[in-house]
């Protein structure tokens, strides 16, 4: 497995503004671009002092930071490209206290800004269908974050997690544990007819009449079932359990309203987990291709 680049060769590589640039501009619109306004196949040109390129033949500009995280910030090219480094080479997340540390800026900057990576995070990931017949099986399980729990008002955010085996994981806040809330996710993420692993709840009673469905039984210390024990949901409990000590030792508190874009990032670490070294280049190579 090939490792993730180091901070040395990531100076070495972008070591200025004028550079993360360039690589946004031909990232983006290659070497040579159709000009929306003369109509040419036009080669783009630097222009000083300014975050835009012009064509070489009648001046039109474009702007290669526009509809990337990176619009209408002051902050350094170089700093957006470091953070998002960062986040490619943290096992545990990346708090804007970090950042703020890190690059010498606001907390609020650094904490739009890690919010900006995050949401693209989630865009980059996007969510494939998981399973389906000939697949490998599927383990869903809801779990608890956040809040404090006080006797009659349970204020903790619901999260619903779908992994396939060998494969990716798919999360989603959801507004109850009932039934009415979580299958519609399951549904929406789950392809018909696949062998679909779950706990006992009540909210997963219904699977069987679209999944092969079968259960283990935590309430009686039940862990593993089935043929050869591949009837668990020990893949997804330990999802969970990596975001929980994350959140905890790492941003220590998250709000509802945010949640999901914590839960994007800790998607993609894991779904790109097989290529770590593939992480950063994803995340430089992603943008939006211009049109």
């Amino acid at each position: 497995m090939k490792r993730s680049i180091t901070i040395a060769e990531f100076n070495t590589r972008f070591p200025d503004d004028d550079v993360c640039l360039e690589h946004l501009m031909r990232t983006r619109y290659g070497d040579r671009h159709e000009c929306p306004s003369c109509g040419k196949s036009a080669h783009y040109y630097r222009v000083k002092s300014r975050r835009s390129y012009e064509c070489e033949y009648c001046g039109k500009q474009v702007y290669p930071t526009a509809g990337t995280p990176f619009e209408a910030t002051r902050t350094p090219l170089k700093s957006w490209f470091f953070v998002m480094f960062l986040f490619t080479t943290s096992r545990n997340g990346v708090s804007a206290k970090e950042v703020e540390r890190t690059i010498g800026v606001t907390y609020k900057t650094a904490w739009r800004m890690c919010n900006l990576i995050r949401q693209y995070m989630g865009y980059l990931d996007g969510d494939s269908p998981l399973g389906g017949p000939g697949r490998g099986i599927v383990e869903a399980d809801k779990a608890f974050i956040g809040g404090k729990d006080k006797q009659g008002h349970d204020d903790k955010a619901i999260v619903l997690g779908m992994v396939e085996r060998g494969y990716d994981v798919v999360t989603r806040v959801i507004p109850s544990r009932r039934a009415n809330a979580v299958m519609p996710a399951v549904y929406q993420t789950v392809r018909p007819n696949t062998r679909l692993a779950t706990d006992e709840a009540l909210a997963f009673r219904e699977a069987g009449e679209t999944y092969r469905h079968a259960t283990v039984n935590h309430a009686k210390k039940v862990w593993v079932a089935g043929p050869g024990n591949e009837v668990h949901t020990n893949n997804i409990e330990a999802f969970w359990g990596n975001v929980k000590r994350s959140i905890s030792g790492t941003y220590v508190w998250v709000s509802k309203k945010y949640l999901q874009t914590y839960l994007w990032e800790f998607e993609f670490r894991y779904n790109w987990r097989k290529s770590p070294y593939a992480m950063f280049e994803t995340m430089i190579g992603g943008f939006q291709k211009a049109v």
